[in-house]
């Protein structure tokens, strides 16, 4: 692998920062105390082409390689993880599952929407019974003359109240665990079909997630995506290539925490000097600046894989869970550089620290990682 980065990814790199710096790390902090960012941003990720990569431009989208969208997402994870995850979701989740799995009029109908930012979507798998647990959902999808009748209850779903479209996975017959799960396109709008915004999470409270409530929602045999009985399998994919994306924003959370941490050691004296000339705080510095580079690497070895067409699954696994507990770290330790500071809002780090917690959790825990991962390397399940 080549870690030189070409010049096409080195420019939409300056771009990412050059928006995040613009848009959107001027409002993180507003955008958190008021539980909401504003929507507005939405099209002007379009407009900028960060909602369409390596979408084919045949559907709008704006091509280029994983690694470019892991610098884009690495970017907007550095500014406001809220943001990130609007695109993690909508385009790492939806539109590129749709691009993959979807039918000519699907792709037609949905990504040149998804890609342009004049549409959201998000990805309904968890439950409130069901997050690790995902191949034992219990909505059910019935079908019903030409179309299926849906009910059940999705929760903790990103881009909830904004989305146009649910990639939605529900039961569509008594087979047991994950070979009765079929996925399909539900528009929002569609009758039957409550959301609700769910308030008051530690971490990336500006974003709007959701619990989705389905009440015989009536949709057409046209909205199955992929086979009847793939659904767990296309869920499954889409979760692999986004463990990479969550990972590139959980290096843009550390980065912000060295950033940060530098920043104010140098300003910061204390018995007559700034504190970065302490052994103690260099130590701290270093800590985060290992793992940035760590978790970086191993993001960008996910990427590699991904454009050459080999296996990544394992590596996407093992760089969330690295990054997304060096996330985790790197904004605790930069919490203990600013000191009592790092505990009220006017300072960047307690955000940094509350956003990062949820990269352990989602899109698969730190434990279902490593259970993944040692399956992977055994060859023994572990379920």
């Amino acid at each position: 692998m080549n870690l030189e980065l070409s010049e096409e990814q080195t420019a939409v790199r300056q771009l990412a920062e050059d928006f995040v710096r613009r848009e959107i790390a001027p409002y993180a902090a507003e955008w958190d105390r008021a539980e909401n960012v504003d929507r507005s941003i939405v099209k002007k990720l379009g407009s900028l082409g960060f909602l369409g990569l390596t979408v084919p431009e045949e559907y709008g989208g704006s091509g280029g390689d994983h690694l470019a969208y892991c610098l884009v997402t690495e970017e907007l994870g550095r500014g406001d993880s809220s943001v990130r995850g609007i695109v993690s979701v909508s385009l790492g989740l939806v539109a590129k599952t749709i691009a993959a799995w979807g039918d000519e009029r699907q792709k037609r109908h949905w990504l040149p929407r998804l890609t342009a930012g004049d549409a959201l979507g998000c990805f309904g798998l968890t439950e409130p019974g069901t997050g690790s647990d995902a191949g034992n959902l219990t909505t059910r999808a019935v079908p019903d003359g030409g179309d299926y009748v849906i009910n059940g209850t999705k929760m903790f779903i990103t881009n909830g109240t904004w989305a146009d479209v649910v990639l939605l996975f529900a039961r569509t017959n008594d087979t047991p665990g994950h070979r009765g799960v079929s996925a399909f396109l539900v528009p929002t709008d569609t009758p039957g079909l409550t959301r609700r915004t769910i308030h008051g999470k530690l971490g990336l409270r500006g974003q709007a997630t959701a619990e989705l409530v389905l009440e015989d929602v009536r949709v057409p045999a046209s909205a199955l995506m992929g086979p009847e009985g793939k659904g767990f399998s296309i869920a499954m994919s889409a979760l692999a290539k986004g463990r990479m994306s969550v990972a590139a924003g959980c290096v843009g959370i550390a980065q912000a925490a060295l950033d940060a941490a530098v920043r104010y050691a140098g300003e910061r004296e204390q018995f007559g000097r700034p504190i970065a000339a302490y052994q103690l705080v260099q130590e701290l510095i270093s800590d985060i600046a290992v793992d940035v580079d760590a978790a970086r690497l191993l993001t960008w070895r996910v990427a590699d894989l991904v454009d050459r067409g080999r296996e990544f699954a394992t590596a996407a696994s093992q760089a969330k869970l690295f990054a997304s507990e060096a996330a985790v770290r790197s904004a605790g330790n930069a919490l203990q550089v600013f000191g009592g500071y790092g505990y009220i809002d006017e300072y960047p780090v307690g955000k940094l620290l509350r956003d990062a917690r949820v990269m352990t959790l989602y899109e698969g825990t730190s434990q279902i990682q490593k259970l993944i991962i040692g399956r992977a390397l055994t060859g023994v399940s572990a379920f």
